[in-house]
């Protein structure tokens, strides 16, 4: 692993040299600029008409308006935002380790090193958060920041997020192209300089492939209910103040009259001449008010199921333990899911290009596993282990378990727990049946 240092990266990029096949390209690409900050703001007067001109140009490798519109509908709706945020942090905050491919030494050499940059790249764990974007948009794209240790080995500094509206599908090549303000036409992705994380809801194109995709109609209808029921709360929500004035009051005493039913409105209070009157009418159109929020409950739970797959663990409602266990369940194996792709990005995008910038092409690739094994499964699986092995004598290699477990293997010398029968035999060992000691011979 000794390597002479190397130099700084160029300061311009170009796409015809810099490949990324024989060194980093250490130039940042795509950064951000302030165009980035700025949006179309496609979720503002919503309807069939528009979402439909949306959708069709990202039909047509356009994914600008479609990812501006996916960001906005998390920041607009709460139960969606809170759908995504539970689907995201069920695989974040699982524990990860780095295997090596074989038990050769070299291939465990280069299996240690890998997890020692991923442990120390600062903001690791937010990386991840953003390639699991990729679940509503279809697609998360990050840009890996490259850099040279005091050893000279090429690390990776950080990994930053690209937002997905730079990203532009060229249908003629078949390839994802990025814009950047030098190349605003869209250039290839350079090899190992992009994670490109892709999730697919459905069969058919990344640009269609995202949950959001499926629940957008489903918003845009819940957005309209919600305009419709404050409007309806706006004009039934309050009791309807009265005044009556006599025929005979004057201009004063009726401006007098109209402040009063005002004040009452924010202070409770408030005075009038004694030959006006006050009436206060109540509305009750409760009956149409759950009518709203009916159909607000069921837009929620139809985008539970397209995010979580279930409701019982998300939306409120009735249900038996049993449909709760098996709903959660379902919502577990879409973390397995979630988590087996995302370990398999983090291994072709991340992992590869380490190995091979620093222990050359022929080197095998280290495996990136999470441990998404639920407490219930685990206890459940060490009852098997011990019918396996105790009462039918099936031998299992210890690594097996202890991968099985996420156990690190202790380490010559190191201190371990032992099992308490273990330690009074060994206590007890040389003592009579009286309690008392024995003396050899």
């Amino acid at each position: 692993m000794g390597k002479k240092k190397r130099k700084a990266g160029k300061v311009v990029f170009d796409p015809l040299t810099d490949t990324g096949m024989d060194e980093p390209v250490r130039v940042r690409i795509a950064a951000r600029d302030v165009n980035d900050r700025f949006s179309t703001y496609p979720s503002v007067g919503l309807n069939p008409v528009r979402l439909a001109s949306i959708l069709r140009e990202a039909n047509d490798g356009n994914v600008r308006r479609q990812m501006e519109l996916f960001e906005e509908m998390e920041e607009k709706d709460p139960h969606l935002f809170s759908q995504m945020q539970t689907r995201k942090l069920a695989v974040t905050g699982l524990e990860w380790e780095v295997q090596p491919s074989t038990k050769e030494p070299e291939d465990q050499a280069i299996s240690e090193f890998v997890s020692e940059q991923l442990t120390a790249l600062e903001g690791f764990d937010a990386a991840m958060f953003d390639m699991l974007d990729a679940i509503g948009k279809g697609i998360s794209v990050l840009e890996i920041e490259w850099d040279v240790d005091a050893e000279g080995h090429d690390v990776i500094q950080s990994l930053e997020w690209i937002h997905p509206k730079k990203l532009v599908w060229d249908y003629e090549k078949e390839v994802l192209k990025i814009t950047t303000r030098d190349f605003p036409e869209g250039i290839e992705l350079p090899e190992n300089k992009f994670v490109v994380h892709k999730y697919k809801a459905k069969s058919g194109h990344e640009s269609r492939a995202g949950v959001m995709r499926i629940v957008v109609w489903m918003y845009m209808f819940k957005n309209f209910d919600l305009k419709d029921w404050v409007a309806f709360s706006e004009v039934y929500g309050m009791p309807l103040r009265l005044g009556k004035y006599d025929a005979s009051a004057s201009e004063e005493d009726r401006k007098q009259l109209l402040d009063a039913i005002y004040t009452m409105g924010t202070d409770a209070a408030g005075i009038i001449p004694a030959s006006a009157d006050i009436s206060i009418i109540e509305s009750n159109k409760t009956t149409s008010a759950d009518i709203f929020e009916k159909f607000a409950r069921y837009a929620d739970e139809q985008m539970s199921k397209a995010i979580l797959g279930q409701t019982l663990s998300s939306d409120s409602g009735g249900g038996s333990y049993a449909q709760g266990k098996v709903h959660n369940e379902v919502r577990h194996d879409l973390t397995v899911a979630d988590a087996k792709s995302l370990a398999e990005t983090i291994r072709k995008d991340i992992i590869q290009p380490l190995v091979v910038y620093n222990f050359g092409p022929d080197a095998k690739i280290p495996l990136f596993v999470f441990n998404s094994n639920e407490t219930d499964d685990l206890k459940v699986t060490a009852e098997i282990y011990k019918t396996l092995i105790c009462e039918m004598g099936l031998s299992i290699p210890v690594d097996h378990v202890y991968k099985k477990f996420s156990i690190p293997k202790p380490e010559k010398g190191e201190a371990v727990l032992e099992a308490v029968q273990k330690k009074m035999e060994e206590l007890t060992e040389g003592q009579g049946a009286d309690g008392g000691r024995t003396e050899a011979g």
